[in-house]
Formats: C-alpha cells, sequence, structure tokens
C-alpha cells in the first residue's frame, strides 16, 4: 500500500505537497477505512481550482514512469510550476508491503524527462544515480541484479530496467512495486472516459455491457440510483449493437442520457472490469450526483476491501462520522494537504458535526 506521497514543483504545485497514509488516529468507528494501520479510504475536499485534479496527476505519473499503462494524451500538459526557480518536478513515493518499506525518488524536467532517481529499501540505499551527470551509487542494485548488463549508461529509468529484466521472486518487495503500480487507476466520473493506468486501451468501454447478466446489473444499479428506465441492447442497421433506454421508441443511451447518467456509468465501467486495483483516485467523482446518491456511491467504495481509494468532492454532505472518519476527510489548500484531526486544536469525536464545523469555518487556516 501506499505510505506517503510527496509532490514538489508540478503544475500548481511550487512547494511540497504531502499526502500522509500513515497518519491515523485510534479512532473506534468506520474502522472499513484503516487497513494494515493505513488510510485506504480518503475524501479531498478544496476550492475550486485549488490542485485537486493535480494532486491525483502527481500521485499517478508514476504509472506512465514505470508501465505501459494508458495516459489520456494532454492529461501532463504545463508538466512543471510557472513558479518554481527549480527545472524539475520532484515525486516522493513511500510503500508499505508487509514488513518491506520501498522509499521511491525521481525527477522529471519540463520535458518529463528523467533526471534523478533514488531508490531506499529498508532504509537501505539501493541506488541514486544522476542522469545529467551520469553518475551515482550503484552498488546496492548491482549487488541485487550482478548479471545485468549495465552498458545501457543510463539511458533509461533504472529501476524499470532491473524490475523487468531480474528475476524476481513474487514476495520481493520491487516486485510488488511494479504490481502495485501497474494496478494503479485515475478516472474521471464526467461524461468522457479519460483515465490513466491498469489498461493499455480500454476498447470496451461501450460494449461491456453487453453481456446480459451484466446489462441486468448495470439496470439494476440504475434504478437503485433514482433513474427508473429499464435498457436494452439493440442491433442497428449498420449492424452495431448498442445500448438504449427500453422505452416505446427506444433512445440511444449515449446520446439522450443526463450527465449524472453517462458518469454512473463510467463509474459501473471501472468498478466491473477491474480486479486487483492496488489505489484508484477518482477526480470529482459525485460532479453530477445527488447527495444521496453519492453516500451509496461511497459505500460501494468502502467494500472494495484490497483497494485504497481516493476521491475529489465539493459535497460537504460527505463531511459525516457516519460514513468516513475525520482522519480520512482532506482539506487541499494552496500549500498544502491536511486532514480534518490536523486542521484544527479540536479534539474530533464521533458525534461532531463535521459538516457544521466545515461550513463554520473550523478548519480553515
Amino acid at each position: 500500500m501506499l505510505r506517503l506521497f510527496e509532490v514538489t514543483g508540478f503544475k500548481n504545485f511550487k512547494e511540497k505537497i504531502q499526502l500522509d497514509f500513515s497518519d491515523i488516529r485510534d479512532y473506534q468507528f468506520n474502522t472499513q477505512c484503516i487497513t494494515n494501520n493505513l488510510i485506504s479510504k480518503a475524501i479531498i475536499y478544496g476550492k475550486n481550482s485549488i490542485g485537486k485534479t493535480n494532486l491525483g496527476l502527481a500521485l499517478f505519473d508514476i504509472v506512465s514512469h514505470l508501465s505501459s499503462n494508458n495516459v489520456t494524451p494532454g492529461l501532463y500538459d504545463y508538466y512543471l510550476n510557472v513558479d518554481s526557480g527549480k527545472k524539475y518536478a520532484e515525486f516522493h513515493y513511500i510503500f508499505s508491503f508487509g514488513s518491506d518499506i520501498v522509499d521511491y525518488l525521481y525527477r522529471k524536467n519540463a520535458k518529463q524527462q528523467l533526471i534523478y532517481e533514488k531508490l531506499y529499501l529498508n532504509d537501505e540505499l539501493l541506488f541514486d544515480f544522476d542522469y545529467i551527470e551520469k553518475s551515482g551509487d550503484m552498488q546496492g542494485i548491482r549487488q541485487l541484479a550482478p548479471t545485468l548488463n549495465w552498458s545501457f549508461q543510463g539511458s533509461d529509468c533504472i529501476l524499470k530496467y532491473v524490475i523487468n529484466n531480474t528475476i524476481l521472486e513474487d514476495t520481493d518487495p520491487l516486485n510488488k512495486l511494479m504490481h502495485f503500480v501497474t494496478n494503479m487507476l485515475w478516472f474521471r466520473s464526467l461524461d468522457e472516459n479519460r483515465y490513466i493506468g491498469y489498461k493499455s486501451k480500454s476498447d470496451d468501454y461501450f460494449d461491456f455491457i453487453f453481456e446480459p447478466d451484466v446489462l441486468k446489473e448495470f439496470e439494476v444499479f440504475l434504478h437503485k440510483s433514482g433513474i427508473q428506465d429499464n435498457l436494452v441492447v439493440r442491433t442497428d442497421v449498420d449492424g452495431k449493437r448498442r445500448l438504449y433506454f427500453n422505452t416505446p421508441t427506444p433512445l440511444p443511451f449515449f446520446r439522450v442520457a443526463s450527465s449524472g447518467t453517462k458518469a454512473l456509468y463510467t463509474f459501473f465501467y471501472w468498478y466491473k472490469t477491474t480486479q486487483d486495483v492496488s489505489i484508484m483516485f477518482i477526480d470529482e467523482f459525485d460532479a453530477f450526483y445527488h447527495f444521496e446518491l453519492s453516500e451509496n456511491i461511497v459505500a460501494i467504495l468502502e467494500q472494495m476491501t484490497d483497494t485504497q481509494i481516493v476521491i475529489t468532492s465539493h459535497n460537504t454532505n460527505l463531511l459525516t462520522n457516519r460514513i468516513m472518519r475525520p482522519d480520512c476527510y482532506f482539506i487541499l489548500t494552496e500549500n498544502k494537504i491536511t486532514s480534518l484531526t490536523n486542521a484544527t486544536d479540536r479534539e474530533l469525536r464521533e458525534g461532531h458535526n463535521l459538516e457544521k464545523l466545515y461550513k463554520s469555518g473550523e478548519f480553515d487556516e
């Protein structure tokens, strides 16, 4: 699981922003939000344009860095912070895999080219390497992979090169790191299929629903969400199968469905077609949802016990100890991200009305 993430110099993050999943309290309620003493379910709040989307993009930069999974074009345009005096963005990840701690840091320039990389395993340096100076300490990684051909001279990501060209046990922490990264997923709940990670492509986005059991499950899902229309799959005159609302005159789903209904389809697609997701970041997950529907979606996400989930929202109805707990709610401001427990001197308890405290300015800087 991801234990800590830090980013500096990326997009609107001039200064270091830190998201610490290990900073938990001893609350005895909503323990499903905590896994292995780490936050596994979190909601991030923040004003418009403060950087909630960019935080997700920063967190998922490692996907394109170590894997070949999809990154929707355009998401990483204007890579560096324009006000930073540094000519690079720095990304720092600390992962916890059982008793093993993997500490990985790298830097990229404005062209998203790797210029520095450093890796610790259980506090022991495996390597650090400066790609500009073509120098660094490689002793630890050479001992781990003594038979590798190192003549590539740093022209590729060292960590990726080692993992892809070394036979590692399934239990090896570097193998677990790669499995975690290749199973990361970022997507938006808006009416577009923009996503990062997990898959190299999503050609089945429109037709996965054609399976009768899946179609029925989606129909039931919509009914529970307050949309009572039934669905049917029809073959059009061009020979292609498409999804329709099963009305007296069938209506094409993707042409007439509301933005909220399309957002539900996107959510359902990822929920049904992804397995073993390591961390899921849903940007503006409830942009088109009624507050009761947002609560239902959160309840579904909380059942994904093996997945760390981070969602962004403006919906203060979700700010309640009935759904999560104060150490799992975060507020993103211009220069930091803070859990509710750390944003006040008040000792927050289960009986506190978090939404009321939030609106009254209790958690303002």
